[in-house]
């Protein structure tokens, strides 16, 4: 919509009475743009204690070296604070901030001015021009921009939580790996012992070669078994040294002392509700739908876009002022082409809403029947296999103390044992990766403590970042 606004001596009543024609739509949409508050709801979301930083320059390629001690916390902490997807995703809140404020913004007014030359005296031609219908729409389009702004920090959440959980699924499986070597490598020492007694045996006309075979078999088995481990082990803390920001660092670090897992996981569907509420992903799709409402709401006026009214000015000789109107006459596009797009997208956001609701229900359910079934396996191991083990390891020792079996009975009850306790070490490891993902299905650290802390939402726990540091 276009007025024309006179420059000169007369009309000044028309002026004022269009300046406040133009006027009573900027007044009544003067709202400030909303503030999504993306860092803080970050740190609340990942539990990480201390605020998050946009930054705006690209950080190094190592951050400054973590020290000897990594604890659990705080490489939660170093990983949100430093990772580069997250801060690109903190760039597009700024993006969307940027749109929010520009949607509130008028076009600048266009000046014309034609001087004409001929018989007598030159002809002159002052407007000043400006789209009224943008001013109309202004506050449907700042409500769009607010909503897309809030859903692209709901975006931003989301990738904190990924990075959230990544960096601590890698936190424990380097800890499980830490603890597993030692077991296995007692493992391998009693295999030696083992095999070296059937070769002593085997010389005294005792033994039989089958068993000196097997046992050697054995030994080359677990070695291989070892070397993987040790392989797997320097794959995870190289993973975490990069989710750290010290991709090039040693990664020889200290970490905390193994928490063994513990708990229950009751009251699933108390944490689907509580996932439904706070899952990013959810709440972003609800901002794209209330953003696409306000531009169905804008295809009212599309048919009307380019109407003018004003006042024009021209002297000839004197001055002259009046109002004109230009406005386009809808025959051919009436807006139904965009109105129908924007219908289709709105049908295609409720769609996807219900698909990720569908996929936060799934999560939570197998991440929580997952817990549970760790649980109660790793309760199993625990309280039956490992005394049952143990036992069985005593009996055996009795035994050749007495005198009625050799140290070949023993030796294998040792090793049962000490097999059992590293099947124990892989569980535990299972419960606490399936506690991270509960926690990421919930909508992140911070929502799976609040629920946890209630008596009757009783979950596992995962490693204490407040324990002493375990001896390397």
């Amino acid at each position: 919509m276009d007025f024309h606004l006179p420059i000169g001596g007369r009309g000044r009543g028309p002026i004022a009475g269009l300046a406040t024609l133009v006027l009573l739509p900027l007044t009544a949409c003067q709202t400030t743009r909303p503030d999504p508050a993306a860092e803080s709801s970050i740190t609340q979301a990942t539990a990480i204690g201390e605020p998050l930083t946009f930054l705006v320059e690209g950080g190094p390629t190592d951050e400054p070296a973590a020290g000897e001690m990594l604890t659990f916390i705080d490489a939660t902490r170093r990983a949100v604070t430093t990772d580069p997807a997250l801060q690109s995703a903190l760039a597009r809140v700024r993006i969307a901030m940027a749109d929010a404020d520009q949607s509130r913004l008028l076009p600048n007014p266009v000046l014309n001015f034609v001087l004409r030359w001929g018989p007598g005296k030159p002809q002159i031609e002052v407007s000043l021009a400006q789209d009224l219908i943008q001013a109309f729409q202004i506050p449907k389009k700042s409500s769009a921009a607010d909503n897309r702004l809030r859903q692209a920090a709901a975006d931003a959440v989301t990738v904190a939580l990924d990075v959230t959980a990544e960096v601590q699924e890698r936190y424990t499986a380097v800890q499980a790996s830490d603890r597993l070597i030692p077991v296995l490598e007692g493992r391998l020492e009693l295999l030696r012992r083992l095999a070296e007694v059937a070769r002593k045996r085997l010389e005294g006309g005792e033994g039989i070669r089958g068993d000196v075979t097997t046992l050697d078999a054995q030994r080359v088995e677990l070695e291989v078994e070892i070397a993987d481990a040790r392989l797997r082990q320097r794959e995870e803390r190289l993973r975490l040294a990069r989710l750290v920001g010290e991709p090039s660092s040693a990664a020889a670090w200290t970490l905390d002392t193994w928490a063994p897992p513990s708990g229950t996981a009751s009251n699933e569907a108390h944490w689907i509700e509580a996932a439904l509420t706070h899952r990013p992903e959810v709440q972003s799709i609800v901002w794209q739908l209330a953003a696409l409402g306000d531009d169905y709401a804008l295809t009212r006026l599309l048919p009307w876009e380019g109407l003018g009214v004003g006042i024009d000015a021209q002297r000839d000789p004197d001055w002259f002022a009046g109002p004109s109107v230009s406005t386009p006459i809808p025959i051919f596009d009436m807006g139904q082409a965009r109105k129908a797009r924007v219908t289709a997208e709105q049908i295609e956001a409720r769609h996807a809403l219900t698909l990720s609701k569908r996929k936060v229900v799934e999560e939570v359910r197998i991440a929580h029947q997952g817990l549970a079934g760790n649980l109660a396996n790793l309760n199993r191991v625990r309280q039956e296999l490992i005394p049952l083990q143990q036992k069985r390891r005593d009996q055996a020792e009795q035994a050749y103390r007495a005198g009625q079996t050799d140290v070949t009975a023993l030796f294998l009850a040792e090793q049962d044992l000490r097999a059992t306790q590293a099947k124990a070490i892989d569980i535990e490891r299972q419960t606490s990766v399936a506690m991270v993902r509960l926690g990421r299905a919930v909508g992140g650290p911070g929502v799976a403590s609040q629920l946890a802390s209630r008596p009757s939402e009783g979950v596992g726990t995962l490693p204490d970042p407040t324990a002493k540091p375990q001896q390397r």
